[in-house]
């Protein structure tokens, strides 16, 4: 039986109604459309999923909708601000860090959220914060590139 459930998606508050094993992806996908967040495995194991969840990244097909009533929850499509793209995202245009795109949305959200909590990150460090990440296209070397670039970028603007 589905039972109501308010989230805060990307700053808005949005109101719906799901059944209790409704993951968060599936209610962001299905009931919120916002399509970004992509479904790779189900299973928690490709990271193409990812969501920042009180600013910490998660793979949203493990996390119960409900239980995520109270957090502030943040996509793809809430990175970019009135000025454009979010530096994670814009370096990742930059330097070339993306390729079919699929997995990308989840790269970003884990850079963004590891990068709130390590603004200096040494290369070894990237690349274990984006371990839960699979990319069969890229080969990380751009990807890891991007996320130090942002990581400046961050740095020199903040």
């Amino acid at each position: 039986m589905k039972q109501p459930l308010i989230l805060s998606i990307n700053g808005d508050s949005r109101q719906m109604l799901v059944e209790p094993f409704y993951s968060l992806l599936d209610c962001l996908r299905d009931e919120a459309q916002l399509t970004g967040t992509k479904k790779g495995c189900d299973e928690g194991d490709c990271g193409a999923c990812t969501v920042l969840m009180d600013g910490k990244p998660v793979t949203s097909c493990l996390v119960l909708a409900h239980s995520a009533h109270d957090a502030q929850i943040t996509t793809i499509e809430g990175l970019a601000g009135v000025g454009g793209l979010s530096p994670v995202q814009q370096a990742f245009v930059e330097h070339g860090g993306l390729q079919c795109g699929f997995c990308i949305p989840g790269l970003i959200m884990s850079a963004t959220g590891f990068l709130h909590e390590n603004p200096n990150p040494t290369e070894e460090e990237v690349r274990f914060a984006i371990g839960g990440n699979l990319c069969r296209c890229t080969g990380y070397a751009r990807v890891v590139e991007a996320i130090m670039a942002a990581a400046e970028e961050m740095r020199n603007a903040g």
